[in-house]
């Protein structure tokens, strides 16, 4: 839609550059977004639009502004946890750290005020999308829709009762009815979350995977998280997991499989993943951090690999920092296979935005900033000592910014942070209720 002669819209934004994140990574100098009922109507040239009113004008002449970040993986009430076991592996960090603590901790309230804490974290460093594999995932949706952030929830399945079910059949329904009470939300997604090959059986796998293609439904699964997983499932099975997964039909071409870690790949399984256009998910700092091991980006992206990028939960990373993400991936990639020219920093933003939507399947509602796509939308202010002078845009972003430079957030065009402060939760209280969780925890008394 071009507006002409006076109009008035809901909000204009003058920005001094513009990425687009389309298809030719189109980068905009002056120039303005019209968002109407939180979708973007116009993309044009700032002096094109001086007749346009709007009911919210915002004038950032030293910002680029790009769509907001996707977080494609995360335990978003784990910021809870965060920090209470580190310089741990990953085996005995879950079993004797983080799954004791859930047995004892979570419930509802911990669910619901852990998922706030990480919105609220999250959209103060531009992340406006984030998917989700964590108990109550009913729970997180309508935090989700009070904050008005964007999520898909991967709803956890495993072969044993938890806090949120007896089993696997509790779990495949329990997602199903969330998928039909979300049905017509315009930011809850809902996804089956498996847990990993080691935790979920044959049977409640070929169960969801007959649920997911019934009703469209994404599967989001931790896969070769390390090398550990893959020796020790060979040795009790005499099949890599990928294998097994793959005969399953896990990584059919008609499902869309979220694979997320990846870290001990094979040539043939980067060359199946091609095929059946299954999307990975990458999560660096927290691999390096439980050292799982190092994704191979480069091979990945070489085969045409959708990689989409996550922080994981803050309990193993530990912020849920996607501009930092960015920069971790880039440096890993390169540091990895010895090649500075490895995983560019257009390639770390378009893992961060445009292949995250793919990877979630909302490309069409989001990742670019394109007239008729929804108004997710970060701004970041340039105007700081570590981003001047500058000579090359996306490595601006990748390499020199931080997260305090996040300066407004628009999720379906409401404004979310504005000039660094949220607008819908008090932060203040959201910080004096986290230190009362934290020493309850650390107490050890419920």
């Amino acid at each position: 839609m071009i507006l002409h002669n006076t109009a008035q819209v809901n909000t204009r934004i003058d920005a001094g550059t513009i990425l687009t994140i389309d298809d030719n990574f189109t980068t905009l100098t002056d120039h303005s977004l019209i968002i109407e009922n939180g979708v973007i109507t116009q993309i044009s040239p700032t002096e094109s639009v001086q007749h346009i009113i709007a009911s919210e004008h915002y004038c950032l002449p030293n910002h680029v502004i790009i769509p907001g970040l996707i977080n494609a993986h995360g335990h978003a009430s784990m910021a809870l946890l965060r920090g209470i076991a580190n310089d741990l592996p990953l085996n005995i960090w879950l079993q004797e750290h983080i799954w004791p603590a859930e047995g004892k901790w979570v419930d509802s309230d911990f669910v619901s005020f852990g998922a706030k804490l990480a919105m609220a974290e999250m959209l103060k460093s531009g992340t406006t999308t984030f998917s989700d594999m964590y108990f109550f995932p009913e729970v997180v949706a309508q935090m989700a829709q009070t904050v008005g952030m964007r999520t898909q929830l991967a709803c956890p399945i495993l072969d044993f009762p938890t806090a949120w079910g007896s089993g696997p059949d509790e779990y495949i329904e329990k997602t199903l009815e969330l998928h039909r009470a979300f049905e017509s939300s315009d930011l809850v997604h809902m996804a089956f979350g498996p847990h990993a090959p080691y935790t979920v059986s044959d049977d409640p796998i070929r169960s969801l995977i007959s649920a997911a293609r019934e009703h469209s439904l994404p599967i989001q699964m931790h896969v070769h998280e390390t090398q550990k997983e893959v020796n020790d499932a060979v040795t009790n099975s005499g099949k890599r997991p990928i294998k097994r997964l793959s005969e399953l039909g896990l990584f059919d071409p008609d499902l869309n499989t979220q694979a997320v870690h990846m870290t001990a790949l094979t040539e043939s399984e980067i060359s199946l993943l091609a095929k059946t256009n299954t999307s990975v998910i990458h999560c660096p700092e927290s691999n390096m951090k439980l050292a799982s091991g190092f994704c191979p980006t480069q091979a990945l992206s070489a085969a045409g690999v959708n990689i989409a990028l996550g922080t994981d939960g803050a309990a193993s990373n530990n912020d849920l920092d996607m501009l930092g993400e960015m920069r971790t991936a880039a440096l890993i990639a390169k540091g990895y296979i010895g090649d500075a020219t490895a995983l560019s920093a257009k390639e770390c933003i378009r893992m961060a935005t445009i292949n995250g939507a793919k990877a979630l399947g909302l490309e069409q509602l989001i990742g670019s900033l394109e007239v008729c796509k929804q108004a997710d939308i970060v701004a970041i202010d340039l105007d700081h000592l570590n981003t001047l002078p500058s000579y090359d845009l996306p490595a601006d972003i990748v390499y020199n910014t931080n997260a305090s430079q996040v300066t407004h957030t628009w999720v379906n065009g409401k404004l979310l942070v504005d000039c660094g402060h949220l607008t819908g939760i008090d932060e203040d209280m959201l910080k004096d209720e986290a230190r009362q969780w934290g020493q309850k925890i650390k107490s050890g008394n419920k």
